[in-house]
């Protein structure tokens, strides 16, 4: 077997039109259609997608409290981590640096996931 790329990384939500705002207002995602019946946003970046996918019973629970990249997440690269950072918390979403002292930041979505943030 040989992977060649990723090609998506799936998210639950509990509500998706509260994480639209999060994914698509916060983060300037771009959303693309999705011909799917269940509900879900889709998000492309270059030739990755993120699927936000509704379950409605969701309830996350971090296993660090202390360190969240010790949690599972997924990370993007950002033009500006001191832009991003200000971004977020200007709009109540808390952050926390990362511990190993490289460019980059922690935060969580209204539901929790960890989203890692890298200059």
């Amino acid at each position: 077997m040989q992977v060649l790329q990723g090609l998506h990384t799936a998210i639950l939500v509990s509500d998706v039109v509260r994480a639209e705002v999060f994914y698509g207002k916060i983060l300037g995602l771009e959303k693309v259609d999705r011909t799917l019946k269940y509900p879900g946003a889709w998000y492309q970046l270059g030739d990755y997608q993120i699927h936000l996918i509704e379950d409605k019973n969701l309830v996350y629970s971090l296993q660090n409290s202390e360190k969240w990249g010790r949690n599972p997440h997924f990370a993007l690269r950002v033009n500006c981590l001191e832009s991003a950072k200000q971004i977020l918390l200007d709009n109540g979403y808390e952050v926390q640096m990362s511990a190993s002292g490289r460019a980059a930041l922690f935060t969580r979505d209204p539901d929790g996931n960890v989203i890692e943030l890298g200059e």
